[in-house]
């Protein structure tokens, strides 16, 4: 696991990092030799090449009082006025100077922040179902089994050579919107206290693939010897050659489900003859301070502890304002355990609160969506990201805008999920409706447009993929929506587009 030696480490790759970001900012350096090393330290050069992003890890989405406070330091000591929740539980801080992301790095390895394999081929990001530890109805708290995950991957990152990234999600059984069924690795939480495991799963415009059971019935303790089985046989079996092909979800091409389950098992065998990873039951939570009072607001979800409540509050398109930070740690710092976490659809979860504390949250939160189409989901676009085809960002704040001055009724619309390029950032083919960007010929010139998704799901056991609906210019995409919101505005979306799918679909040929 992570020591002190691990970290002495890391503060020399570092001091590297910082040597190569400056050669890339005189011009040393192009941009794809840049690209990849500057990955591997969860950082990349943004379209305008003299700005840079840095992708802060927070394993299972926590974003901790201490963590917290680095941020709200951070944004004020650099002036840093762009950050982006992500859909991997992240934040993203962006337009950074080269000179700024190394002490950044420096700063929030202080507080508990390792941007090590936020990026590149590498082991990202460890996700987890957002309210774990406090949601009614959940099997049993995955987060201790999240954040050993985190230690061990960081652990073994310098000495594996994946041909592709690796992504793991954990479901707590009552919420999969971290897609725990189409993840690298996806475990998603039973009422027996054992995982089911899926394997080899993910989004993308080649291939994309639901994961393979590989086991019903994962131990907890056990968790380990199935990543580190993971990771052998991704690096035996993975292609090296043809980076379109790289990813897990390949291998199920290349050896056949149940090849791919069997080569899985026999690592998973021989991982624990080897020994040494078996996890001791986790530590029981300390407990939450709870009260008497009773809260009744739409944002505010009660918890499993009686008299506590958890606030959600999803800022436009994921772009949380800079003074946030700031505000929500002045309003949680002396409340008994409270803290903030990341959800995989943009939206950031305080949890822990008393209703008193959650009111106060609540009133510092009303500048968030109001309705369920504004909890949409979208990647940060091609106005600041180097592989970004669209600006996803524009197209959704367009679209919110004009949903809202035509008056359409919440429900009539569910959320969307734009992605700015078939890379899948805002896994807009598991959206109810879905866009990725592209362009459309249109008398024999290239223009502006996205392509239309329809039906897909995250919910627990009803994951789904959607199905490809046409190409929509991006000029008429807002239109669009408030046309299909007028549709469903007696009915609700759901049971509006089941019902009525013909007029749907006739709504939907005259745009494409």
């Amino acid at each position: 696991m992570m020591d002190q030696q691990w970290l002495q480490t890391y503060q020399r790759e570092i001091g590297e990092f910082s040597e190569k970001i400056s050669t890339f900012a005189q011009g040393g350096m192009d941009k794809k030799d840049y690209k990849g090393c500057s990955g591997g330290m969860g950082s990349y050069a943004q379209r305008d090449p003299a700005k840079h992003m840095l992708r802060l890890r927070l394993p299972a989405g926590r974003l901790t009082l201490e963590r917290l406070s680095f941020l709200a330091d951070t944004v004020e000591a650099y002036g840093v006025q762009r950050l982006k929740l992500t859909t991997c539980e992240t934040i993203q801080l962006h337009d950074l100077a080269a000179d700024q992301v190394p002490a950044i790095l420096e700063q929030a390895a202080k507080a508990g922040i390792i941007c090590r394999g936020g990026g590149g081929d590498n082991p990202r990001n460890v996700m987890c179902s957002p309210l774990s530890g406090v949601q009614q109805g959940e099997a049993f708290d995955p987060t201790p089994y999240a954040e050993a995950a985190t230690e061990y991957l960081l652990s073994i990152c310098r000495d594996i050579h994946m041909p592709r990234k690796l992504k793991i999600a954990f479901s707590n059984g009552a919420d999969d919107s971290v897609h725990s069924a189409f993840r690298d690795m996806g475990f998603q939480a039973q009422a027996d206290g054992t995982f089911s495991l899926r394997i080899a799963g993910g989004l993308g415009a080649a291939r994309p693939s639901m994961g393979v059971l590989a086991d019903g019935a994962v131990q907890p303790k056990d968790v380990l010897y199935y990543i580190k089985a993971m990771v052998d046989t991704f690096c035996r079996h993975g292609n090296y050659e043809n980076r379109a092909k790289a990813r897990t979800r390949f291998m199920q091409e290349t050896l056949g489900p149940e090849g791919l389950k069997e080569a899985f098992l026999k690592n998973v065998e021989a991982a624990k003859a080897a020994g040494g990873l078996e996890l001791p039951r986790p530590e029981a939570l300390a407990d939450v301070c709870g009260g008497m009072e009773t809260l009744d607001h739409p944002r505010a979800i009660p918890q499993k502890q009686p008299g506590m409540y958890a606030v959600k509050y999803h800022p436009i398109g994921g772009l949380l304002p800079p003074e946030k930070p700031a505000e929500l740690y002045a309003a949680i710092r002396d409340l008994c355990n409270a803290e903030c976490r990341v959800g995989p659809d943009e939206t950031l979860y305080i949890v822990n609160l008393p209703a008193a504390g959650a009111e106060k949250i609540l009133a510092l939160t009303e500048d968030g969506a109001k309705t369920e189409f504004e909890y949409s989901v979208a990647c940060i676009g091609a106005a600041v990201c180097q592989q970004g085809v669209r600006d996803s960002q524009s197209l959704l704040q367009t679209a919110v805008w004009a949903v809202r001055e035509a008056g359409i009724p919440d429900g009539a619309l569910p959320r969307i999920c734009v992605s700015g390029c078939p890379s899948s950032c805002a896994a807009h083919q598991a959206g109810t409706i879905g866009f990725q960007g592209c362009v459309k010929p249109v008398d024999g010139k290239a223009q502006p447009a996205f392509k239309l998704f329809l039906g897909g799901s995250g919910a627990v056991g009803a994951a789904r993929f959607g199905e490809p609906a046409g190409v929509i210019l991006e000029k008429d995409v807002p239109a669009l929506l408030v046309e299909l919101g007028r549709a469903a505005a007696g009915e609700g979306w759901e049971s509006w587009s089941r019902s009525h799918a013909p007029e749907r679909d006739a709504i939907i040929a005259r745009y494409v």
